[in-house]
């Protein structure tokens, strides 16, 4: 379930300045109100692009999508007045979406970062269609968009046809918790339908706005999944009576990847206890050292972080920049035919991105496996059964969700072909390389939803496991982390359904700071 929440905390200010990734995703998510700078210097900034595309028109210079057709029909002109409907026909001709929709939080971030391009002053629209979009996304209205039908060059097409439509009262929106036609919409809202003028509906369709969302959205949930991941592994070397001295600071000062220190440290911190080590530690000379999936769970989940770092630079650059065509220079009076709409930077860093998440996931699943598995986890009983002796032949604990757990990590494996490894020649050979962009980050969202419903069954496993282990009270920090997880699913004492509890806990890994270190939702349990 989504995180559409609507009460909004503050605004969210539009006027030409750099926005950052994470304020798109608060708005996307309602927690801050979009709000049009009002200045006079504002909209003199934007219709200075403008009033070049209207001098261009005056003089009947040939301005690609305005007085040309599209893409390989740039040969042909057409006057001015034909312009208007010109621009409607391809809202109209691109509504050959298909595949279910995109999340409601998703498409909000495409509308906003296309109103963040529009922003910059290149894109010669009206300060007009800005407001309307604000004004839609103020009122939660979100177009339907279908997540199937853009290879990320010109841009979203398609996808954002569906947002120009319902611009002007077309097509499909969800509103008020159901989906109806958009006018419909509109007309209970208050809100009128936009007349679009020359060049806005190109404006609004030509450019990274829908992969780029999508990836924002993503980057949020990947860097609470990194948190989830180090919760889980502290939870897993608990169970298995694993050894600390894994996680010494000592380790990662001598191989400084920052993601690799951090995560380290959490695990390290998570597993502090006032009482000797030895108290949780199993005997034996073959425990010196534990599997790679929990002695190596820093340097895994240290790929995620550091890989975090340049994806969010990247994707904020993309945010913010004028990924339109053609582009309307104020200084030069010049109008510029180029390729910003094309989506290679987020089409790499979601491809990259979504290796690194389900290279958690299969860590994951690695770690659910050594838990239930009764000739490896150091005294455990068989799956986890939570039973008296004498019932345990009757009960299979988390058998099946052991299994559950090696498909959600294969499929996520299976999702790491790089999406921009397949451009195709589209569109009579004018798209004749493209970058996949929108299908790297619907991708991405793919796998960062089945790595969320892996940890989840990880959490699950190894809570139930450091109960039966007992001694968790003796580690506070660790025994917080698994009171917030008792608040959304009950121990298994008996066999029974637990699908409700990983779609809960894995909603709880996308949508709040549940393992966040900084989570009041843990402090409250300490």
């Amino acid at each position: 379930m989504e995180n559409t929440r609507n009460s909004q905390s503050h605004k969210l200010v539009i006027n030409g300045s750099q926005i950052s990734v994470q304020q798109i995703v608060e708005a996307a998510r309602g927690q801050a109100e979009i709000e049009m700078d009002k200045s006079r210097k504002f909209a003199a900034h934007i219709n200075a692009s403008r009033n070049v595309l209207s001098r261009a028109m005056e003089q009947n210079r040939p301005v690609y999508g305005v007085t040309t057709g599209f893409g390989k029909c740039c040969g042909k002109r057409m006057i001015s007045e034909v312009a208007e409907k010109n621009g409607l026909n391809l809202i109209r001709f691109h509504g050959c979406g298909t595949g279910e929709p995109f999340g409601e939080t998703g498409t909000r971030a495409a509308m906003i970062c296309r109103l963040i391009c529009f922003s910059r002053g290149y894109s010669g629209v009206s300060l007009d269609l800005m407001e309307k979009i604000a004004e839609l996304l103020n009122a939660r209205i979100t177009p339907v968009v279908p997540s199937e039908g853009s290879v990320g060059a010109s841009g979203d097409l398609t996808p954002m046809s569906y947002v120009a439509a319902v611009l002007m009262g077309q097509r499909q929106v969800f509103y008020q918790g159901r989906q109806m036609p958009a006018k419909k919409a509109l007309d209970q809202a208050g809100i009128t339908p936009h007349r679009f003028l020359p060049k806005e509906p190109l404006a609004i369709m030509n450019g990274t706005a829908m992969m780029t969302g999508i990836a924002a959205m993503v980057v949020d949930r990947a860097g609470k999944l990194a948190d989830a991941a180090a919760c889980a592994t502290a939870l897993c070397i608990h169970a298995i009576g694993g050894n600390t001295h894994h996680y010494d600071q000592v380790i990662s000062r001598v191989k400084p990847h920052p993601g690799q220190g951090s995560a380290a440290e959490r695990i390290a911190g998570l597993l502090a206890s006032d009482a000797p080590p030895e108290n949780f530690t199993a005997s034996g000379p073959e425990t010196l050292q534990d599997p790679y999936s929990v002695r190596c769970a820093p340097q895994v989940i240290g790929v995620l972080t550091d890989a975090l770092q340049w994806v969010t630079d990247w994707i904020h650059t993309e945010a913010n920049s004028a990924n339109d065509n053609p582009l309307f220079d104020p200084e030069s009076g010049s109008v510029l035919m180029g390729g910003n709409f094309y989506g290679g930077h987020v089409a790499f860093a979601m491809d990259g991105l979504k290796s690194a998440l389900a290279s958690v996931a299969d860590m994951a699943d690695r770690q659910v496996a050594l838990m239930v598995d009764a000739n490896v986890n150091r005294g455990l009983p068989a799956d986890l059964v939570r039973v008296e002796e004498s019932e345990q032949p009757f009960h299979h604990g988390f058998k099946a969700m052991s299994i559950t757990a090696s498909a959600l990590a294969a499929e996520a494996l299976k999702e790491t072909m790089p999406a921009a490894s397949f451009s195709r020649s589209t569109e009579s050979h004018n798209q004749d390389k493209v970058s996949m962009g929108t299908i790297a980050a619907r991708d991405a969202c793919r796998v960062c939803l089945l790595a969320e419903k892996t940890l989840a069954v990880c959490l699950l496993a190894g809570v139930q496991a450091c109960e039966i282990r007992s001694r968790l009270d003796q580690r506070p920090h660790l025994s917080r982390v698994a009171a917030a997880i008792r608040q959304i699913a009950e121990p298994n004492t008996a066999d029974r359904p637990m699908d409700a509890d990983i779609a809960n806990l894995s909603s709880a890994i996308a949508n709040s700071e549940l393992f966040h270190p900084q989570s009041t939702v843990m402090k409250e349990h300490g």
